[in-house]
């Protein structure tokens, strides 16, 4: 998964076409895309706490209303595909395979290192003049968003959304946590 997202960066950039506003990997499955290897590699349970909430929250998302610029058979689609269900695939292989089990604290671990991420974005959009996490305009293909209001709103709307989301993310974990006390 990492492999094709670093050959899709250098493809864009062999084109002649890469623009740093647009294409960097900075939007968070393709950033996720990058660093699960890490935490394949050395299965830090840290890791697996910002991971659980951000993928399956976020990455099903995409998944549903995917936001693909060039469709079949580009490499972008194939791209796009691969990342996103990789995470799902890596993310739930965690759970089943590594036995790996979010905490109650873990729901707010992510959230606050999202907001971290926001802050870093919001940042990044500022110097770059860019659009990274959707923070300065929605996609521009159908999405949740779309329901959320115009800017800033729609991002409001998403943060309170983000929690009660981490917690219906947590509930089968908490559900399978009683069981297996009785």
């Amino acid at each position: 998964m990492s492999l094709v997202v670093i050959l899709f960066h250098l493809y864009k950039i062999n084109l002649g076409n890469y623009d740093i506003s647009t294409d960097l990997p900075l939007y968070l499955c393709s950033l996720l895309g990058i660093i699960i290897p890490i935490f394949t590699y050395y299965k830090k349970y840290w890791m697996f706490e910002i991971l659980v909430f951000w993928i399956i929250g976020g990455t099903l998302q995409a998944v549903i209303t995917p936001d693909i610029s060039v469709g079949f058979p580009s490499f972008d689609f194939f791209r796009y595909w691969t990342v996103h269900l990789g995470l799902l695939v890596i993310i739930f292989y965690a759970i089943f395979v590594f036995k790996m089990k979010p905490t109650f604290k873990s729901i707010f671990k992510s959230f606050l290192a999202l907001q971290v991420y926001v802050v870093i974005m919001i940042l990044i959009n500022y110097l770059l003049k860019a659009n990274y996490f959707y923070l300065n305009e929605k996609p521009k293909s159908a999405s949740l968003l779309d329901y959320f209001g115009e800017w800033p709103y729609y991002i409001i709307v998403a943060q309170l959304i983000v929690l009660p989301l981490f917690f219906l993310i947590y509930l089968p974990f908490y559900f399978s946590g009683k069981k297996g006390r009785n």
